[in-house]
């Protein structure tokens, strides 16, 4: 099993852009082929906010990665400050 982890600011005062961004995201995250578990995570004071998504294999993650990656761009680009961190871990232990 693999977790990737995306962490992207919008900063304070934009947690209806980032519910709209979940809102999009998780069910088309969710249908995609290994995905076991997707989180949209955040905190409306900061304005941190993030994905967290559980898959089977390396390969489900990559081939989701090609479809869901254009359409999280969309939704960063003018709103994220900065780039996103998107990093892929391999998952030692879960229950």
């Amino acid at each position: 099993m693999y977790v990737r982890l995306v962490r992207f600011t919008f900063g304070p005062g934009k947690h209806s852009e980032a519910q709209g961004l979940a809102t999009d995201l998780v069910p088309a995250i969710s249908n995609q082929k290994g995905c076991e578990a997707v989180a949209f995570f955040g905190d409306e004071v900061d304005g941190e906010y993030g994905i967290s998504i559980l898959w089977e294999t390396k390969e489900d993650d990559a081939a989701a990665s090609l479809i869901i990656r254009p359409s999280l761009q969309a939704g960063l680009t003018g709103k994220a400050q900065g780039s996103p961190d998107i990093r892929l871990f391999d998952v030692m232990e879960t229950s």
